[in-house]
């Protein structure tokens, strides 16, 4: 087993998705050095997750990540929930008074290069791709990290020492936790979905619609390119090679228009989860992102909680990496951490009750259901979906809540 590099790391950083890449570009920016480990041996292709929410977009600013993803993306201002094409009312995102009243919709690989964009602009060193971490050996006064590196076919026995180690590699990384201090609390749901990207052959523009179908929700959202993300409510079917076709059918009842569901050549089918850690730090390692937690897709909270996860660790590991064996300081940064660790549990939670509630929503309804939505949408009540969907109940995103400045309605007198 050969061991990289000949000295101690001050931050690792397993995985090298949007919040591990986003955690390396802020601790470069705040001059700690760090190692990033990944084991695909390039970045993710396909699309997962497509939204990134004010609030995640209003953390990332200082490091110049969110004026690379809003170069790419599509901004979304208002989204609309519908029942077999009539409407049942607005979620209005541009009334919202935060720094960024929309969602950004951008494909998970195109967040993932503009984030590896902004650690390069603050000097990170590369990811280090092909390192699979099999073990973390925590010590006294850092941690062992063993895998191997793949170079080709081959795989080389490899260690690495760090004071800290970050994991932030999702569900598979769990793995690696010391399960005496990482507990897992998991609730699985039978709801199944199928998802696609295709050509935007409809008439909603940049607006993004929720349709709650009797037969289940289909959510549609505009992408770059003329590109529109359908993710539908599916009833469980042993027949994987009629996912597109079923998923066509879905649009083109769900929707109304047979042109945008002509556009559908291919569907994905997933299940979804709620899930959490007991804790996020035992001593020298720490977990964020879906490693940390894990909560249904359907409303787009998840990678938005990951990197408000990272912008708000990144500061802290810095003040802990350099308190330079005063006890007094060391005290204090570690209390910070676990003040850290209490919120981001809090803002976990809170997501994943938001996200819940969407999933329930997006089941196969009566009517009643919709009168429901129906008569919140046109209440204040609608603003509170808008404040919640838009990660406003995060009690993170307080820190760089800078609200815009109210526009005065009619003439102003002096």
């Amino acid at each position: 087993m050969s061991r990289a590099g000949g000295r101690i790391a001050d931050v690792l950083i397993v995985g090298a998705g949007p919040v591990g890449v986003l955690l390396g570009a802020e601790l470069a920016r705040l001059g700690v050095p760090t190692v990033m480990l990944e084991r695909r041996a390039e970045p993710g292709g396909g699309s997962r997750a497509v939204g990134v929410h004010g609030a995640a977009l209003a953390a990332m600013e200082a490091s110049g990540a969110t004026d690379r993803l809003l170069a790419g993306a599509r901004r979304v201002r208002v989204g609309e929930a519908r029942r077999r094409g009539s409407s049942l009312g607005l979620v209005r995102f541009d009334r919202l008074r935060t720094r960024h009243p929309y969602v950004a919709t951008l494909p998970q690989s195109a967040t993932e290069a503009a984030l590896a964009a902004t650690a390069a602009a603050w000097g990170a060193p590369a990811v280090q791709r092909g390192a699979a971490v099999e073990a973390l050996l925590p010590r006294e006064d850092r941690v062992e990290v063993r895998g191997h590196v793949r170079d080709g076919m081959d795989g080389a026995a490899q260690a690495w020492e760090a004071r800290i180690v970050v994991v932030a590699g999702g569900l598979r990384s769990r793995t690696l936790l010391p399960g005496d201090r990482f507990r897992i609390r998991t609730r699985r749901y039978s709801d199944r979905y199928l998802m696609t990207d295709a050509a935007d052959l409809g008439d909603d523009g940049d607006r993004a619609v929720v349709h709650l179908d009797p037969d289940g929700v289909l959510e549609s959202f505009p992408l770059p390119g003329s590109r529109r993300r359908y993710v539908a409510w599916m009833p469980p079917a042993d027949d994987d090679d009629g996912r597109t076709a079923r998923l066509r059918r879905a649009v083109a009842v769900r929707t109304g228009s047979d042109a945008a569901a002509s556009a559908v050549t291919d569907a994905t089918a997933f299940g979804v989860a709620r899930s959490r850690l007991s804790a996020l730090r035992a001593d020298r390692v720490i977990a964020i992102g879906d490693t940390a937690h894990e909560v249904s897709p359907i409303g787009g909270q998840g990678m938005n909680l990951g990197l408000i996860d990272a912008v708000t660790l990144a500061p802290l590991l810095a003040r802990w990496i350099r308190t330079d064996g005063d006890a007094d300081a060391a005290g204090a940064a570690l209390a910070a951490l676990t003040v850290w660790e209490r919120v981001r549990l809090r803002a976990a939670d809170r997501a994943g009750a938001i996200a819940a509630v969407n999933t329930a929503l997006g089941r196969p309804a009566r009517s009643a259901g919709a009168l429901g939505v129906r008569a919140a949408l046109a209440t204040p009540a609608g603003a509170l979906l808008a404040h919640a969907y838009s990660m406003g109940f995060d009690p993170s995103t307080r820190m760089f809540a800078t609200p815009r400045p109210r526009v005065p309605q009619g003439p102003v007198t002096w």
